[in-house]
C-alpha cells in the first residue's frame, strides 16, 4: 500500500534520531531510496511510495547497524563499492589519503606509475587511484579473507592487481620500482575504548586493532614502503586522530625518509602522514 513520502520520512527520521544515529534525515532517504530502488527526486516528483521492506531497514539501522551494510553499497570519491559485514567501511576522511596517493602518483613522469595500497580492505584506495590516475599500474594486497572477498568483488573487471596474504611480505618482485606506497592500516591501541558502537559492533577486528600503541601496522607499513619504493618514492599512511606525532615518528626514526609530513582532514583532525624514500647512500 502506498503511503505519502513525507509521512515516511519523517516518522523514519524521527526514529532514528531517537535511537542516536548521527545522521537520521539523510539516512532515512537513504533507506527509503533503497527500499523503493528510486532516486529522492523520483520519490519526492511521485509523492507516494510502497513502501517494501522500508520499515524493517529503519528498525536495523536504529539498532546501529552501518547504513553501508542495509544498503549494500559505499560511495567512496568517484567509486561505488559493494560493503557489508566482513570489511571496514571506507570513511569520508580516507579520500583525502586517497587525493594525496593519487596526487603522488601524477607526479610521476616518463613512465607507468607503479602504485601500492597495503591492506587494502574493500579496494577502496586502489581503485580511487586507478580510476583518477589513468594507465597507472596499481596492485593491491588483503590478508584477511572476508576483506580479500569483498576486494575482489570490487576490484572485478578492472585492471587492478589484487593480491591475497600479509602485507609484510608483499610484492618482493617489486622491490625498488614502486613510485607510490599508499596504506589505511589499523591503528586502534588493543584495550582501547571505542565509543561509535557501530565500529565496535560491526567493523572487522583486524582493520582496527594494533597492538599497545596502536602502531604495530603503521611500523610494518613503514618497513615494507621502504623495501617497495624507489629513491624519492611517496608513502601516504592514514593515522588516527592522536597519533599526529607518533605515526610520523615511526618514519622519522629509521633514517629512511626524507619530507616526513602529516596533515590534517577537513575537520581540522591529525589525519595522515605522507614521507620520500630517501636514496640508500643518504
Amino acid at each position: 500500500m502506498t503511503q505519502p513520502v513525507p509521512d515516511l520520512v519523517r516518522r523514519a527520521t524521527s526514529t532514528l534520531a531517537g535511537a542516536g544515529v548521527p545522521s537520521p534525515e539523510h539516512d532515512a532517504w537513504a533507506l527509503l531510496e533503497h527500499a523503493t530502488g528510486r532516486t529522492r527526486s523520483g520519490l519526492l516528483a511521485r509523492g507516494v511510495a510502497d513502501p517494501g521492506d522500508y520499515a524493517a531497514y529503519v528498525e536495523r539501522r536504529a539498532g546501529r547497524e552501518p547504513l553501508q551494510h542495509i544498503t549494500g553499497r559505499a560511495y567512496f570519491r568517484h567509486l561505488t563499492l559493494a560493503v557489508g559485514p566482513g570489511v571496514f567501511v571506507p570513511r569520508p576522511e580516507t579520500e583525502l589519503v586517497a587525493e594525496a596517493a593519487i596526487a603522488a602518483a601524477r607526479e610521476v613522469s616518463g613512465r607507468v606509475p607503479v602504485v601500492v595500497d597495503l591492506g587494502t580492505g574493500s579496494g577502496a584506495l586502489a581503485l580511487a587511484v586507478r580510476d583518477e590516475v589513468r594507465g597507472a599500474r596499481v596492485l593491491a594486497v588483503e590478508s584477511d579473507p572476508d576483506a580479500y572477498a569483498w576486494a575482489q568483488r570490487n576490484c572485478a573487471g578492472t585492471d587492478v592487481e589484487l593480491r591475497r596474504g600479509d602485507m609484510a611480505g608483499a610484492f618482493t618482485d617489486l622491490d625498488g620500482s614502486v613510485d607510490v606506497v599508499v596504506s589505511n592500516p589499523p591503528y586502534i591501541p588493543v584495550g582501547a575504548h571505542i565509543r561509535d558502537v557501530e565500529v565496535s559492533d560491526h567493523d572487522p577486528a583486524p582493520a582496527l586493532w594494533s597492538g599497545a600503541d596502536g602502531l604495530d601496522a603503521m611500523r610494518v607499513v613503514e618497513r615494507v614502503a621502504a623495501r617497495l619504493l624507489r629513491p624519492g618514492g611517496v608513502v601516504v599512511a592514514e593515522h588516527a586522530d592522536l597519533q599526529g606525532t607518533a605515526a610520523p615518528g615511526v618514519f622519522h626514526a629509521t633514517g629512511a625518509w626524507i619530507d616526513v609530513a602529516d596533515h590534517r582532514d577537513l575537520a581540522g583532525r591529525d589525519r595522515y602522514l605522507t614521507g620520500r624514500r630517501l636514496a640508500e647512500d643518504g
